[in-house]
């Protein structure tokens, strides 16, 4: 599969053909898929290509592919085509960011235009993202995971460290630090980014299909098996498998999937054929497997065989110096999302924002971004006071370094205005900053603070 591509959706088969053909002829490298959630496990942050779908389809529309596509990458062109005139929908697709919305009938030289062109976008920012790493700026990585405090610094250079090899990782963090985002960024850096990325929700799989969906099926293994169907594993084939919350795996079947991760060997159901499986295994969890195995819930031999590489993401309130200017990134991405102008965030709002305790870690600071970028009031469950019971001085220490914090990130980095609008020496400032662990060269755009 060469790098430039266009994906093309579409459940109509003879639409989906016959277009494939037309932009093949214009010279364009087209793959042609019939539902929208396949095209999900083959799109990521280093995509170069472009996606073009059909809007109203059975399951996944259009519309939802699109938020998903820009929730992997929120620079990715996304061409939607639909055949109902709807001018109403047109509208929304614009403002959700799609790049550009055609009704049918359509002339392929218009869609080959349009799809020239997104590619060549598209080739854009992966070209400026490639300069800005070779500069010395901030990588993929360092954009999909910020934060300059330790635990984040040690987590990046873990990840890169474990991504570019093949082994088997167990990444453990608490509910929406953003284990996805790091099974997703060790996909992208692996020799495996141009294959499948398939994401198995272990706590929602259907307890009587678990083994049809993982491992497949041959027709009459069961009432209802009228033809052979690919398992997930396989669907994965040459790619990468992230199974989310693999704690949620009932204890029968965790002794198949140890046999999985052991030989890379599945057979579905109703047959005796092994089938040879190469794969990369990813596998999250919010609980403390060693607890589960004490508890008889997890296999220790299924433990042991993943922790091999584990990544431990740290939680808002183990890097409370970053969130000042994660919020600030979050609000910029929101922006862009919703195609709002930049907004600037009061220096009062920054402070609160820092002394918040955020359970819901990064997913809930997101949340709060988005409705102050849709110009809504945060939510009261959004951010909690912290504890009534922290000490005078921890209270204190925390009000400081949130204002310090708020500063510098209002401020773009910008020391001088800092120091002279708190009303202390260079000298104090520097002081402070080390006592909080609020990096120097920490800033809201390009990490480089200005004297």
């Amino acid at each position: 599969m060469s790098d430039a591509r266009i994906f093309l959706i579409d459940d109509e088969e003879e639409m989906r053909r016959s277009t494939a053909q037309a932009l093949q002829l214009f010279g364009l490298e087209v793959d042609t898929f019939s539902s929208a959630e396949d095209v999900l496990e083959l799109v990521g942050y280093s995509f170069a290509g472009v996606v073009i779908s059909d809007i109203r389809m059975p399951g996944m529309d259009g519309m939802t592919l699109l938020q998903r596509v820009r929730e992997v990458d929120v620079e990715i062109p996304v061409i939607l085509v639909t055949g109902h005139g709807d001018v109403q929908l047109a509208v929304k697709a614009m403002r959700e960011g799609v790049y550009d919305f055609l009704e049918k009938p359509f002339t392929v030289q218009n869609l080959a235009g349009i799809a020239r062109r997104a590619l060549d976008r598209r080739n854009l920012v992966l070209e400026n993202r490639r300069l800005r790493a070779v500069a010395g700026k901030r990588d993929d990585i360092e954009a999909r995971l910020p934060g300059r405090t330790q635990a984040m610094v040690d987590l990046r250079y873990r990840l890169r460290a474990i991504g570019t090899t093949d082994a088997d990782t167990l990444v453990i963090g608490e509910t929406g630090v953003g284990k996805e985002v790091v099974a997703r960024a060790l996909h992208d850096i692996s020799a495996r980014a141009d294959r499948p990325f398939v994401a198995i929700n272990c706590a929602a799989l259907p307890e009587n299909l678990i083994e049809s969906e993982l491992f497949g099926h041959e027709a009459g293994a069961f009432p209802g098996a009228l033809r052979p169907r690919y398992g997930k594993f396989e669907h994965g084939r040459g790619g990468t498998i992230l199974l989310d919350e693999i704690g949620s795996l009932p204890y029968d079947l965790q002794a198949k999937f140890l046999r999985v991760l052991q030989e890379r060997v599945i057979t579905r159901l109703g047959s005796n054929e092994p089938v040879p499986l190469d794969v990369r295994f990813i596998a999250t969890s919010k609980v403390d497997l060693e607890a589960e195995v004490i508890a008889g819930r997890f296999r220790a031999d299924l433990l042991y065989r993943l922790n091999v590489a584990t990544l431990r993401v740290p939680s808002l309130a183990q890097r409370r110096a970053d969130i000042p200017l994660l919020f600030l990134q979050l609000v910029r991405e929101a922006a862009a999302r919703y195609l709002r102008s930049d907004i600037d965030v009061p220096p009062e709002l920054m402070t609160e924002i820092a002394e918040r305790v955020w359970p819901g870690n990064v997913r809930e600071l997101r949340n709060a971004a988005d409705r102050l970028v849709l110009g809504l009031d945060l939510k009261p469950e959004e951010g909690q006071a912290p504890a009534e019971s922290q000490r005078l001085a921890d209270k204190v220490a925390s009000y400081e370094r949130g204002i310090i914090a708020s500063a510098l990130a209002a401020h773009g980095g910008s020391l001088r205005p800092v120091y002279e609008l708190l009303g202390i020496s260079r000298k104090t400032l520097y002081e402070k900053m080390q006592k909080y662990g609020l990096d120097r060269k920490l800033s809201s755009a390009d990490n480089d603070f200005a004297a």
